[in-house]
């Protein structure tokens, strides 16, 4: 019997989870300074706990075989991971947690298009259906 975090479905609820968390906290955190310092303490975090779980794991020893084409588009996720932060950061100082996150959320809806624009993936009538809520939903909350 497989172990529940052997599924992506455990990930990527444990994934939402934090994203909730980390929503509420940021909120909470931004309210005294400035987004952008916000947003540079939580990247030394996050860049200070991701370099402790690949020594933990022993993953330093794999970025010699990372190829080059790996690391352009990292590199690249990289730079719009960043974007999206200090733009997110500053939504958090602007407006209210419970409608900016759902407007960030259109990401799925994006990701979606995105996934099957350039990746050639294909969305059933229910993911359809699934991602059509979803930007329903996202403009319902955000525009009240």
């Amino acid at each position: 019997m497989k172990s529940l975090l052997q599924f992506w479905q455990t990930w990527a609820v444990l994934s939402a989870v934090a994203a909730a968390a980390t929503a509420i906290l940021a909120k909470a955190g931004v309210e005294a300074i400035s987004s952008d310092l916000a947003t540079l303490i939580r990247t030394a975090v996050v860049l200070a706990l991701v370099c402790a779980v690949v020594a933990f794991s022993g993953s330093y020893a794999e970025i010699p075989a990372v190829p080059g084409g790996a690391w352009l588009f990292l590199l690249l996720s990289g730079l719009a991971t960043g974007a999206s932060w200090l733009c997110y950061f500053q939504a958090l100082k602007l407006g209210e947690a419970a409608r900016v996150a759902p407007v960030d959320k259109l990401s799925v809806v994006l990701v979606a298009i995105f996934a099957v624009v350039f990746l050639g993936e294909r969305l059933s009538p229910q993911g359809t259906a699934g991602v059509a809520l979803i930007a329903a939903g996202a403009m319902l909350v955000a525009w009240q």
